[in-house]
């Protein structure tokens, strides 16, 4: 992956309100951008742990640590989804 640096200009006192340390700010400020990216429906999960530096499995973790649903389906979706699947595999139990 390509990476391009961007110099951004911020205050201070938001270290304290980010709970990091400088040295920290880099990947915590990643982070962020890849959690709201993919609650927008922009990336991924496997994108979006590949951003932070982890697995897919660890960014659904840290997703659900942050309340950000992995799955936005209803249940209805959900139900017709799994029928649809069963219907392309030929699967004939119910």
């Amino acid at each position: 992956m390509q990476e391009l640096t961007v110099s951004l200009n911020l205050p201070r006192d938001l270290l304290g309100v980010l709970d990091v340390p400088e040295t920290s700010l880099s990947s915590r400020l990643r982070e962020l951008i890849a959690l709201e990216l993919f609650r927008e429906g922009l990336i991924s999960s496997g994108k979006g742990g590949e951003l932070v530096g982890k697995t897919k499995w660890d960014f659904i973790q840290l997703l659900a640590k942050h309340n950000i649903p992995y799955f936005n389906e209803t249940p209805e979706e959900l139900v017709a989804e799994v029928a649809n699947l069963k219907k392309l595999l030929g699967d004939n139990q119910k």
